[in-house]
């Protein structure tokens, strides 16, 4: 299971990379498993200004949907438009090329609500 130290995670599964107040967000190694084969990637907040864990789009695998939740709050900046061609890149890449969104964070103490690499590990049991 591939869980990078320098990135920040949720309990939702989500993975967080901080750069100034720029937050890329995506799902982790364990969610996209946990899902199987992903199919879509619904985001529809892009230029909105969302709270931390309000839902910003959905992902869907060959067996069910789930919602994403935003780790911090902020406005939704960009969407990787790559998976609206090719989703499966969640499963391939999820910390690279498998990015689901950026935001310009509004509250950066936030940052102090997220799970380190391994608290995330303690987590999933990893």
């Amino acid at each position: 299971m591939n869980i990078p130290s320098e990135l920040k995670y949720t309990k939702d599964h989500e993975w967080v990379k901080i750069e100034g107040d720029i937050a890329t967000i995506g799902i982790t190694d364990f969610a996209q498993s946990e899902l199987g084969d992903i199919v879509y990637v619904e985001v529809e907040t892009v230029d909105e200004t969302l709270q931390a864990e309000e839902i910003f789009g959905t992902v869907e695998a060959v067996k069910t949907v789930s919602d994403l939740f935003l780790p911090l709050s902020g406005e939704i900046t960009d969407f990787n438009e790559a998976l609206e061609d090719e989703p499966e890149k969640v499963n391939t890449d999820p910390y690279g090329d498998g990015w689901m969104i950026k935001i310009k964070c509004s509250d950066l103490a936030e940052v102090e609500n997220l799970m380190s690499a391994d608290a995330y590990k303690t987590l999933i049991g990893a």
